[in-house]
């Protein structure tokens, strides 16, 4: 009878409800909120029927968490980087109908049985011929078993695949040689587009951007070759003959300005042509390591005439760049020719005009490097038609590579679908005692403590917003990892034990759930109720830490104030050598005269020092009447009130902390946290005092341990004063009895 009282009431706890369409929840109440089971697969298949109000979050990020980010990146089908309760459920629809048993679910099994596929769809027969495509490729072609490892593995699933459905092409889709020259001219100009097998490869739009500009540049040459006279002054040269005439232009036009300038007044010829004083610089220096400096006088000097000669008198270096521009230009009608002048000078200039003007209109250049002939044979022969049609023979392939996509969805969610529903639609995880939460990223060693409530902050200014509204004690720290070269930020809630010790600045470990090690340093702390316990030593602390602190001011003060004291003294003993050895080098009529007579120090205040006397007087007295009033209360009191008299000075003083934390306790709640970090919490989360305990754990002995409590570095206690107070203390209380009950009287 008794057992069966037990299971009534065990069961009890756990309220049924049925919807209209029959499926029977369960409910738990859990965090104090009531809270849906998923126990079943019938359960997932009939979540679309939950009503939303009764899910835990309603969206959460897909960065952050310990669950594989790319089985999250699928389920976010709007790419937005949260996942929402419409994502949840479509994901949810689609892996129930592709499976034959729902329930295997449950399981979060990570091997993924072929078996499990549902074959009474099309869908299902498309998927298991995929998954066994896999197989083959991989080289396990009589498994029965698949893992995400192996499914996400693309590499190697199309490693040896001329045509894979992804619409590139690689040169390993074509015997053809020439078209492998082709496609590898088209990665190195118009770039690639990597390949499911893996390697380099290019779509049709790179195709046809290769060829538009192949034909770009074909056509603008063509307008040069059409009227060659005029854009292409001297033939196949042209090009050389224009940058010689640009390099030497700017000295050129220097000089025929000067000439200019000497036209205009024949007495700056001396100054134009004058380089004395650059000259005294440079002759103290290697002139070898002063061209750039050279390079800077005119070309040459100036004549009047206004004739350059192209021969004689050149800046040496210049004279290279003046040669070839005369060869590839000026000797090219008149190779004989000596001098130049300005008017011939701009002609040659304007021979470019149509050459400039071409170049400007310059189209396909990416593709400028292959030669003319070798660009129009590309666009003559068939190659680009060939390799689209290799890029339709690829994508014939689209479906079946869907398909072998899907199964790395299909294995994905099989394993991973149950973790997040758990994490997502009730917070299971997080109130069990054997697993973790998703968004549970570590743990932090701290001060003999281990905090296993640790997340990672994505937005540090929203923690800030929304942190203290949890009613949690929060450790921030700042972890770095050496081996994975990260930085992170996360906060760890403090649940149990004290507070003492923990400040910013301090040193810390925090394990991640894959068991590296990050250095951490608290760089924030938010003071929040920890437990009773703490709350019932807070106000002795703070006490002790007033006085510890207004003690330490009082010692600085005084410390300060002797320095300054023995500081004065010296600089007065300084003062009088100094004025003793002015003194003595002081003349003798001066040594002669009378000193002033110093000023008396003032007389004792006797009346000011008995008003002081008298009132440190009246504060003892009154502090000593206070206290006589205090202990003549307390002893008369009877023998077993004295006790709850000190139970009641205790508890006035530590009673108020104590139900003011009792109260914050009730309200830690770890909904702000997770909101801080862009979920949306439908529900509170909340931490009370016993989930507190299993979240933060305190240092302790291992069972069977042995403790030595002989201290060899302990202070040596003198037993004299402990054995003197106790015999003051013993004295007392027997004489308070011998008086009480008037065996002695005073």
């Amino acid at each position: 009878m008794a057992k069966g009282k037990k299971i009534l009431k065990k069961v009890s706890k756990i309220a049924s409800f049925s919807n209209k369409e029959g499926h029977v929840w369960q409910f738990s109440r859990i965090g104090g909120v009531n809270r849906v089971n998923l126990e079943t697969g019938q359960d997932l298949v009939a979540l679309e029927q939950l009503d939303q109000k009764l899910w835990t979050a309603l969206s959460c990020p897909i960065q952050g968490l310990e669950i594989d980010i790319k089985t999250l990146e699928l389920i976010d089908s709007d790419n937005d980087g949260k996942i929402r309760v419409p994502e949840i459920l479509q994901a949810v629809k689609w892996i129930t109908s592709v499976i034959n048993n729902p329930d295997d679910l449950i399981k979060e099994s990570t091997l993924f049985p072929l078996s499990a596929i549902n074959t009474q769809t099309e869908e299902g027969e498309n998927l298991l011929a995929a998954a066994k495509q896999i197989l083959s490729n991989i080289g396990k072609p009589d498994a029965k078993e698949l893992t995400v490892e192996e499914t996400s593995d693309r590499e190697k699933i199309f490693a040896d695949t001329a045509f894979n459905g992804d619409g590139v092409i690689t040169v390993n889709s074509t015997s053809d040689v020439n078209l492998q020259q082709v496609i590898k001219e088209i990665i190195e100009y118009e770039g690639s587009t990597v390949d499911l097998s893996g390697v380099e490869g290019v779509t049709s739009e790179q195709i046809g951007s290769f060829y538009t500009y192949c034909q770009e540049y074909s056509d603008w040459y063509a307008k040069a070759e059409s009227n060659k006279e005029k854009i292409l002054p001297y033939g196949d040269t042209s090009d050389e003959a224009y940058k010689a005439m640009l390099a030497i232009q700017p000295k050129m036009e220097d000089y025929f300005l000067r000439c200019r300038m000497a036209e205009f007044d024949e007495e700056s010829i001396k100054l134009l042509n004058s380089l004395n004083t650059q000259y005294e610089e440079l002759s103290k220096k290697n002139l070898n390591a002063c061209l750039e400096e050279i390079a800077d006088f005119p070309l040459t000097k100036i004549n009047p005439k206004q004739i350059l000669s192209l021969k004689k008198g050149i800046n040496p270096v210049w004279k290279e760049t003046l040669e070839q521009f005369n060869q590839l230009v000026v000797y090219k009608n008149n190779p004989n020719k000596e001098h130049l002048t300005e008017e011939e000078w701009k002609a040659y200039v304007a021979l470019f005009n149509d050459y400039k003007e071409w170049l400007s209109e310059k189209a396909g250049e990416k593709v400028e490097k292959l030669e003319l002939t070798y660009i129009r044979e590309l666009l003559s022969n068939q190659s680009k038609e060939n390799l689209l049609s290799l890029v339709e023979q690829d994508l014939s392939l689209e479906t079946n590579t869907k398909n072998i996509l899907l199964v790395d969805k299909l294995t994905r969610y099989y394993r991973d679908i149950y973790v997040l529903l758990k994490n997502y639609v009730t917070f299971s995880d997080f109130y069990s005692s054997t697993r973790k939460a998703i968004f549970q990223n570590g743990c932090l060693y701290v001060e003999q403590r281990r905090c296993d409530l640790c997340i990672k902050v994505n937005d540090m200014s929203k923690h800030n917003q929304l942190a203290k509204k949890s009613a949690i004690c929060l450790i921030y720290c700042d972890c770095v990892s050496k081996t994975k070269n990260e930085k992170i930020t996360i906060a760890a809630a403090l649940t149990d034990g004290d507070f003492d010790d923990i400040e910013e600045g301090r040193n810390a470990l925090f394990y991640d759930r894959e068991g590296n090690d990050w250095d951490a340093t608290i760089v924030k702390v938010i003071d929040n109720p920890i437990s009773i316990k703490q709350a019932f030593w807070m106000p002795y602390r703070k006490v002790s830490r007033f006085i510890t602190k207004q003690t330490e001011k009082f010692a600085t003060s005084k410390e300060e104030t002797i320095e300054t004291a023995a500081q004065n003294k010296i600089e007065a003993v300084n003062e009088k050598a100094d004025d003793a050895i002015v003194l003595a080098s002081e003349s003798q009529d001066a040594a002669k005269q009378i000193p002033q007579p110093k000023t008396p120090p003032p007389p004792f205040d006797i009346g000011k020092f008995v008003g002081i006397f008298a009132a440190l007087s009246l504060a003892i007295g009154a502090i000593g009447t206070v206290l006589v009033s205090i202990f003549s209360s307390f002893f008369g009191l009877k023998w077993w009130q004295m006790p709850l008299a000190i139970i009641g000075v205790v508890l006035s003083i530590s009673g108020p902390s104590m139900i003011l934390a009792w109260l914050k306790l009730r309200k830690r709640n770890l909904a702000p946290l997770l909101d801080a970090n862009g979920w949306a919490i439908n529900a509170r989360a909340t931490i009370n005092i016993v989930f507190g305990k299993t979240l933060t754990h305190l240092a302790k002995l291992p069972e069977n341990s042995k403790l030595n409590l002989v201290d060899p570095f302990a202070k040596k206690k003198n037993p004299t004063i402990p054995i003197v107070i106790a015999l003051i203390v013993a004295a007392t209380i027997v004489g308070y009895l011998l008086w009480y009950f008037k065996i002695f009287t005073f």
